[in-house]
């Protein structure tokens, strides 16, 4: 009675924006906390029954699958980390730092795997790097091998394919802070003496470190969920995203809930630990707002040697992009031992347009990652709208709860959606929402709740409260308020959390393969399919067109919001 008491005394000092506290609490404990807590709780039950046999079973060392599983996630997470800060950070030095022949083209294409959706990503690789891969056979070929010389396969495959789609974190992190680094910092240090070692590491690395950090719990996070990567080269490698998939099909489902728990309470553990090591290493200086110049390379060795190098880089990163364009144009079912596809067509293509069966999967994409960002938008915009301008108790904790399905594995979401709502309770309406087409969108819209919010919450907080206030004063509603002052200025930064959303809920797979059906399959689930018939040429096509959409979504990004707020946007 009395929390209930208390509830109303806060809907009533929020006055007209009561209703919109009430669906920003609706949804957070319909769609985020009520599954993650299910599927806790289930984890302690099996057949209706209290016990610990679920935990027990996994921490078996005498069946140690499930450790090894876990332990291979972390190694895979840990080893991503390093190898992507490895190339992502000196690349950024060096397009920060110098000025060479082709830097501009060179530094575009350093974000190209952004644009690359994991599971393409995936196939590309295989595609060149497999065991009937084109590269391996066209050395075969070209010095007359009896076999092929390489192929990649299992945790060398998974780190490869990681290591060229995170790396762009440490890149853009690594970027950034050089390019807000104060030169006069580094003369300061220069002038008394310090060499570059001591430099480096008493000045410029601590002052990296928040930078450092946040794309490493990216990077961890990112590898720690991984499904695409091991779901096509694991072999016999155990990781513990692609376990709880197979847990789930072979009819397992309380141990599926287990190891779900158990993986999201890793990455939990760890966003929580790097949180507390970056908050202890944050070093705050004055600045004087003065800009590293870049060096221009003169030598003509040097200047040769680096353009080389950025020749190759440029290739390595085109490849795959290019390698499946070539694969799209394939006839299905021509190519198995030749080096090269020996039979094309452009049916794949006209396909997509004209085959309902082939067209299906790509509007179940669209449709399903429309209404996902319709719903991020709308939540996003309001939630984020009463963090910072509204006053009331538990903003801490509404603000964990909108991030936390960014700390949980796509894997671990879909399991806790499966867990939840395979059942008529008051968030679903009384209806079951399990095996229907929007178990989907829900999924998509829940995955990528904190995108809208984060870019709207940064583009209000540093939007001037006084605006509103005066509009306020002059007798505008705060809904007039909001719509004609707030809205068009903070419009560029919502865009591109929403842009951002449907590009992710457009090609997202991990979740997809846990929860549709064939009447909502989307794409990533098509190109699996294809794949599985051995029609090459279809699944590159759909691929491709993935590719486009992303790409044009990136381009809308930087040349329309970049315009209008003088960045660029990745």
């Amino acid at each position: 009675m009395r929390l209930k008491v208390q509830v109303k005394n806060i809907l009533a000092k929020q006055g007209t924006t009561a209703p919109l506290l009430l669906f920003v609490v609706f949804i957070l404990l319909g769609f985020v906390a009520y599954p993650n807590l299910h599927l806790l709780q289930q984890s302690f039950f099996q057949d209706t029954q209290f016990t610990f046999s679920n935990y027990l079973s996994f921490f078996d060392t005498t069946n140690n699958s499930n450790l090894e599983a876990l332990w291979g996630s972390i190694y895979i997470s840990t080893l991503t980390v390093f190898f992507s800060a490895l190339v992502g950070v000196p690349l950024a030095y060096l397009f920060t730092h110098y000025d060479f022949p082709g830097k501009s083209i060179f530094a575009s294409l350093a974000v190209l795997p952004i644009v690359m959706p994991p599971l393409v990503g995936v196939l590309a690789f295989l595609f060149l790097f497999g065991e009937s891969g084109i590269l391996p056979r066209a050395i075969q070929v070209i010095f007359d091998l009896e076999t092929i010389p390489f192929s990649i396969g299992g945790i060398t495959a998974i780190l490869v394919v990681h290591t060229y789609s995170f790396y762009v974190y440490f890149y853009l992190f690594a970027s950034n802070f050089y390019n807000d680094l104060d030169a006069s910092v580094l003369e300061a240090a220069q002038n008394l003496g310090a060499g570059t070692g001591f430099t480096l590491q008493k000045i410029i690395f601590p002052m990296m470190m928040p930078a450092l950090s946040g794309a490493a719990l990216l990077v961890f996070m990112a590898a720690m969920a991984s499904f695409s990567a091991p779901f096509i080269f694991a072999n016999t490698t155990r990781i513990l995203s692609l376990e709880i998939y197979q847990t789930k099909l072979n009819g397992n489902l309380d141990l599926a809930v287990t190891q779900s728990v158990i993986l999201a309470g890793f990455s939990i553990i760890f966003l929580i630990l790097l949180r507390i090591y970056s908050g202890r290493k944050r070093y705050i200086g004055g600045s004087k707002g003065v800009k590293i110049k870049t060096k221009v390379i003169q030598n003509g060795i040097t200047r040769w040697f680096i353009s080389t190098l950025g020749i190759i880089a440029v290739i390595l990163l085109i490849l795959p992009h290019l390698t499946v364009i070539l694969i799209s144009f394939v006839e299905n079912g021509t190519w198995t031992w030749q080096m090269l596809p020996p039979s094309y067509t452009l049916d794949n293509y006209v396909g997509l347009f004209e085959d309902p069966k082939i067209v299906e999967p790509i509007t179940n994409s669209l449709k399903m990652a429309s209404y996902a960002t319709l719903g991020n938008l709308i939540f996003g915009i309001t939630a984020a709208y009463l963090l910072i301008r509204k006053t009331f108790p538990g903003k801490k904790i509404i603000e964990a709860l909108i991030m936390l399905p960014w700390a949980i594995p796509g894997t671990v979401l879909a399991i806790g959606l499966v867990v939840a709502f395979n059942m008529k309770n008051i968030f679903t309406l009384g209806t079951i929402l399990v095996g229907t087409f929007w178990i989907l969108p829900i999924a998509y819209f829940i995955r990528n709740l904190p995108l809208v919010f984060r870019s709207t919450y940064a583009a209000l907080e540093s939007f001037e409260p006084a605006q509103e206030e005066a509009a306020r004063n002059l007798g505008a509603g705060w809904l007039f308020a909001f719509r004609k002052v707030i809205l068009p200025a903070i419009a560029p930064a919502i865009l591109s959390g929403a842009l951002l959303a449907f590009v992710l809920a457009l090609g997202e797979f991990v979740s997809s393969i846990l929860l549709y059906n064939y009447y909502n399959r989307p794409i990533s689930l098509e190109i699996i399919s294809q794949l599985r018939v051995f029609n090459l040429g279809s699944a590159a096509a759909y691929s491709v067109f993935l590719i486009i959409i992303i790409g044009l979504v990136v381009i809308i990004s930087n040349r329309f919001l970049g315009k209008r707020t003088g960045q660029v946007v990745v």
